[in-house]
């Protein structure tokens, strides 16, 4: 098993080729590949038939992934980010963990396995070289789910795949938040290296702010993508006051801020901690549409599931920084 992060993919254009020595690995070896957890960014396709999805946050999930496994090799990214607290083994009795990265704190970090320092990258490209071509079969593609049903009510699920639908195909995808994440790396898969970008290890306030720094780079190397910026409206009240830099600076941002009007991480945690009645997680009264008027960002507010493509359509014409406020249903999967 191949498990990828985002020190793999090149940071600018010229700036190596991991990402596709990273492919080219995985298919000498015919090697089921998973995305690390809690990475910034994706560091092998997500539409590759080899992909399997991202590992879970924490201990237990993530050592019954391995289950089967006689050799993990992790390349560019720590051993592990862990979000949850979920006791358990960090490996499968008889799996053998092999780390390469180009951070030598990771590797005195790493409670299980040995670790190798060298540029994840160039490990990659040297690897596929070596070795030989397997001759097991390829395993089976995941199964997407299919296109998701109209209800009276937006769901993420819903709102994830008509962004994914419309948006162009170039565009950058900024994100920040948990509660829908599941729904929003199925439906807004990143196929090319330097299309997405997330925050590491939960930190807060990184969204909007982000999205403000990769229009300026895409503004900086000529190559203007577009670039939807999906925040969720809890963490989006951390660094909302970004958006005035984006107006000052006309930067091609559309803000897509999906509102269940709750902390649904903070609920989900309380879920995993057995604490009932956590106070002050609902999240009421909120009006970003009219936060975005007052930093001078246009904005509209959907509720109707017939009003989303048309309105989502219309906002990422705009080259112009642009607020969409979706409602959306309060029901999310467990992150485990």
């Amino acid at each position: 098993m191949l498990i990828i992060g985002g020190q793999v993919a090149p940071r600018l254009p010229d700036e190596g080729d991991g990402w596709n020595s990273a492919v080219r690995l995985a298919e000498r070896l015919n090697a089921p590949v998973w995305a690390a957890p809690e990475e910034g960014r994706p560091g092998f396709p997500e539409t590759h038939p080899l992909y399997r999805g991202f590992l879970p946050a924490a201990i237990k999930p993530l050592c019954e992934k391995l289950e089967g496994c006689d050799l993990v090799c992790v390349i560019g990214a720590p051993v592990f980010r862990y979000h949850f607290y979920v006791q358990g083994d960090y490996l499968p009795h008889g799996t053998h963990l092999v780390h390469v990265t180009d951070n030598p704190a990771e590797a005195a970090r790493a409670p299980v396995g040995d670790s190798i320092p060298a540029d994840p990258g160039t490990a990659c490209g040297v690897l596929a070289d070596l070795v030989s071509k397997a001759t097991r079969s390829m395993p089976a593609p995941i199964t997407r789910s299919p296109k998701p049903e109209v209800g009276a009510i937006i769901t993420a699920d819903f709102l994830y795949y008509t962004i994914n639908e419309l948006r162009p195909a170039k565009s950058v995808l900024v994100h920040e938040l948990r509660s829908s994440l599941p729904a929003l790396k199925e439906r807004l898969p990143t196929s090319s290296p330097r299309s997405c970008f997330t925050n590491s290890s939960g930190v807060l306030g990184y969204g909007l702010s982000a999205s403000a720094g990769v229009a300026f780079a895409e503004r900086d190397l000529k190559t203007h993508r577009k670039v939807v910026n999906i925040v969720a409206d809890g963490a989006a009240q951390y660094v909302i006051q970004s958006i005035w830099t984006s107006v000052q600076h006309q930067l091609p941002i559309l803000y897509v801020i999906p509102a269940n009007h709750e902390y649904a991480i903070l609920k989900e945690f309380a879920t995993q901690l057995h604490a009932s009645g956590v106070p002050g997680l609902d999240l009421t009264g909120f009006d970003f549409v009219s936060l975005a008027k007052g930093y001078g960002c246009k904005g509209s507010r959907i509720v109707c599931p017939e009003d989303l493509e048309p309105t989502l359509r219309d906002a990422l014409a705009m080259d112009t920084p642009y607020l969409l406020e979706v409602e959306i249903n309060r029901s999310f999967p467990s992150l485990l």
